[in-house]
């Protein structure tokens, strides 16, 4: 059987045995905030547990290394929806040590899709048309600075309503115990 199959499987059980009824909530988080989060698969249910967060208590956004890359990208229309649309009262920029955007080659990356068929002419043109494949690709230095940066680029962002506490956090992908990196209270 494929994942697919075994997946569905699993969720037509799911939903037959009706345990979905313990999740239900509302689109609206019940503690009012939002937190972007990296795609680590070690924090799926460790950063709720170590933050004492249930399903429905915040609206998650996740990205590689929990970066907000671009002022008006998906990231921050995210942020902004979750603020201005779905009552979300703080934001919450959570990073982790041992991230894989820390170590990022980029040019692994792209040998690594020339391996699976993509055709390396592209990455000329991508560069003729104003993508720098370095850049965008790029990861980080230190975990604490790019938790830092992102902070600041939701704090100054012109739709971001000043009076919401932007805080940046730093998560230990083993134990679970946040640094504090930005108290976003004392920047309102």
């Amino acid at each position: 059987m494929t994942l697919l199959g075994e997946i569905l499987e699993h969720n037509k059980q799911f939903v037959n045995e009706k345990q979905y009824e313990q999740y239900s909530t509302t689109k609206f988080p019940d503690k009012r905030i939002v937190i972007l989060t990296c795609m680590d698969t070690r924090l799926t249910e460790l950063l709720l547990k170590s933050m004492n967060l249930k399903n429905g208590d915040a609206k998650l956004i996740k990205s590689a290394g929990a970066v907000v890359t671009h002022p008006f990208g998906g990231i921050m229309r995210s942020i902004l929806i979750a603020v201005y649309e779905l009552q979300a009262d703080e934001v919450f920029i959570i990073g982790h040590h041992d991230c894989g955007m820390n170590a990022i080659d980029t040019d692994h990356i792209i040998e690594d899709m020339v391996a699976r068929g993509i055709d390396k002419s592209l990455f000329k043109t991508l560069q003729y048309s104003g993508i720098d494949m370095e850049e965008w690709l790029h990861g980080f230095d230190d975990v604490m600075e790019s938790v830092k940066a992102s902070v600041k680029q939701v704090r100054n962002h012109p739709l971001m309503d000043p009076k919401v506490p932007i805080h940046g956090l730093v998560i230990n992908p083993t134990t679970g115990e946040l640094d504090t990196i930005v108290d976003g209270y004392k920047n309102i």
